[in-house]
Formats: C-alpha cells, structure tokens, sequence
C-alpha cells in the first residue's frame, strides 16, 4: 500500500525569521503572509524555535491595564521574559519539535498531538529547513475520494495482501467509512483485514460484517515441551 508522507502534504514556500529579527517585523510577516507562526532559524537554516501569535500576544499580556489591574500577574518567568522579549529569538518556543519528510503522517499528527502543537517545521538529513506541515496538511488525505480508497482496498489489502479471491470480500466505501461484507477463509483474519484498511489513506472508520469459513480463534496449541503425564 501506498501511504502519502509528510515531504508529499508539507508546503515547500516557507516564511522565515531570524534570531535578530525584531517583534513588529514579524507580526508583519503574519499580516502580509497570511499566516499564524513562523520557524526561527539559524544562520544554517536550521530551526531554532517557533514564533506563533500565541507569542505576539502574550506582549498584550504585561501591557497596563485602564482598569488598573496588575498586568501579567499569571505569567510565569519564563512567559513573562518572552513577553516582554523584542525579537523573534526572545519570542520563540524553543526547541523547534520538527518531522522528516518520510514520516508518514499518522507520525507527524502523533507529534502534533504529543506536544501540542499546530504545525511542524520538516528538516533534511542534516537538520536544514526543506519545508512546515501544519493540521491542515495533514487533513489532506481525508480529502480523497470513495472510490479510490475502494480501489486501492479491493487491489491492495483484499487482493494483493490477504490473497482473496475477487468475489470473497466486498468493500463499499461512503464518506470515507468502509464496510467489509462476506466470507474470510478463517476468522482470525477479520482483525487483520479491519486494521489494513483503517491503514489506507483516508479511510475514517471500518465496520464489517464479515463471515468465516473456519473458526480458528479457540484453538490451543500445545507446547512440544509440556509435560504430559503417562496414561
């Protein structure tokens, strides 16, 4: 099966900060780029961080308040010096979580989910920046149509996986949810056949009602070795 990958859903065209550059330059960028975050970079080009808005307006956080609350006070020190940081280096959450092109990309949205985080700055072998995936990206194989998910299920996963005969196991595919109905030759295959097509890219849930011909699930198999008492 083919899967798309990070490199395959990431955009290539990045904006990008340095270390030195000032707070009203890159609040530019988001405004003249139509963006949300940037990757601070080295003078390699490796990510050293990310400015998102998130951190521009913590800066609105310490500004006095007219009411004359104390502003900021549930900052901690660390947020507090980046609010009141003037470039991007003091701005940024660091260190930069980045993917690889060839993660897949359940990968990169278990890392998104791990950390939090919106987006993911994509490095080469040496650690250069080549291109970002956001949530967005990400949501791209949702995108693709019924019949290609059931094409690539009744080619890749029914036929050239699990070896069954084209008439054997049917998929309908709607909206992206999958139903398997038919006869499997033994059923310790239907929790195979369910996990190889929630793997197929764009597939949102997989419900069957799948047959067998031979219930293979309650056998024991004995150990060579075991002890057996003499009859």
């Amino acid at each position: 099966m083919q899967h798309r990958t990070v490199g395959d859903v990431m955009t290539r065209e990045v904006v990008t900060a340095g270390p030195d550059t000032p707070f009203k330059e890159v609040a530019g960028l988001f405004h003249r780029n139509d963006i949300t975050a940037v990757p601070v970079l080295d003078d390699q080009d490796r990510p050293l961080g990310m400015v998102s808005e998130a951190d521009l307006l913590r800066k609105e956080a310490v500004l006095p308040d007219p009411d004359g609350h104390s502003p900021g006070r549930w900052l901690n020190p660390g947020d507090r010096a980046r609010a009141e940081a003037e470039t991007a280096g003091g701005l940024m959450t660091s260190p930069a979580v980045t993917a690889r092109p060839g993660w897949s990309v359940p990968e990169a949205a278990r890392a998104m989910d791990k950390y939090r985080i919106k987006r993911l700055p994509v490095v080469d072998e040496a650690g250069r920046l080549i291109g970002i995936v956001s949530r967005r990206d990400l949501l791209q194989v949702f995108l693709r149509h019924d019949a290609a998910i059931r094409e690539e299920i009744n080619h890749d996963v029914l036929g050239a996986t699990l070896w069954l005969a084209a008439d054997a196991v049917r998929a309908d595919v709607t909206d992206g949810v999958v139903t398997l109905t038919g006869r499997l030759p033994r059923r310790s295959l239907i929790p195979v056949a369910e996990r190889l097509c929630r793997a197929v890219d764009g597939v949102v849930a997989v419900h069957h009602t799948l047959d067998w011909a031979e219930d293979d699930t309650g056998q024991r198999f004995e150990q060579p070795w075991a002890y057996r008492p003499r009859a």
